[in-house]
């Protein structure tokens, strides 16, 4: 039996108006992605990827072609419903980590659960049990500037995880830290992918990239590559 795709966008195009003018971003960009897949989307500045981003999130809506993400025809969603979406279906992981500055990290990986009207001991038994996949179970009460850079971004990875969202969305993730950090980082996406979570990275590096079961190229506002890679030498490590 076919397995239904997670994500299929067919024939996208996004174009917006800059100074009375057209401008196209994306054209007939067509993306099939199963669930349990590890895929990297790159390109450089003004590719298309951002914009791309923001369409598979329901950040943003496709001028032409269609979206459907989890079975839903994401065109069809009013404000109310696409925020759902963001909130229940997709988790978000920031270059910039986005995470409140006085809030410890239990309370910052507990406020996507608060949004969904979740009580509050349930939200701290499931802000928990995400630090803890995480590896930061020792760090719950820290702020973030208590933190280091890689420590912030895993409570960030904790915080879009702990809605058991069908997919995490990461934009640039490595990109604000460190060899060391960034090492720590793609691990944790190493053993996400492992145990079948989907993931799509946005990156323009390679290293990254190189982590991913799929690298899809864009350029111009187009896919010009979709290649599925050979494990990468880290994925024996993973348990």
């Amino acid at each position: 039996m076919t397995q239904t795709p997670l994500l299929e966008l067919s024939a996208i195009g996004r174009t917006y108006t800059s100074g009375g003018e057209p401008l196209t971003v994306l054209t007939e960009v067509s993306l099939t992605i199963q669930s349990g897949e590890f895929v990297a989307i790159m390109g450089t500045s003004g590719s298309g990827k951002s914009t791309l981003m923001n369409i598979i999130g329901c950040l943003d809506v496709p001028t032409s072609g269609r979206y459907l993400l989890d079975g839903t025809d994401v065109a069809r969603l009013d404000d109310d419903r696409l925020a759902q979406i963001r909130n229940r279906k997709i988790g978000f992981v920031f270059q910039s980590f986005n995470l409140i500055p006085r809030t410890s990290a239990l309370s910052n990986v507990e406020l996507p659960l608060a949004y969904a009207g979740i009580r509050q001991s349930e939200r701290r038994n499931r802000a928990l049990a995400a630090l803890e996949q995480v590896g930061l179970a020792d760090r719950i009460d820290h702020l973030p500037t208590e933190l280091s850079g890689g420590q912030q971004q895993r409570v960030a990875v904790a915080r879009a995880l702990v809605n058991e969202p069908v997919l995490l969305l990461a934009d640039e993730p490595t990109g604000a830290l460190d060899s060391r950090a960034t090492t720590d980082v793609l691990a944790l996406f190493d053993r996400l992918s492992a145990v079948g979570r989907t993931l799509i990275v946005i990156t323009h590096e390679h290293d990254v990239a190189a982590r991913a079961k799929r690298v899809v190229q864009m350029r111009d506002g187009r896919i010009v590559t979709d290649e599925r890679q050979a494990p990468h030498p880290k994925d024996r490590e993973v348990a």
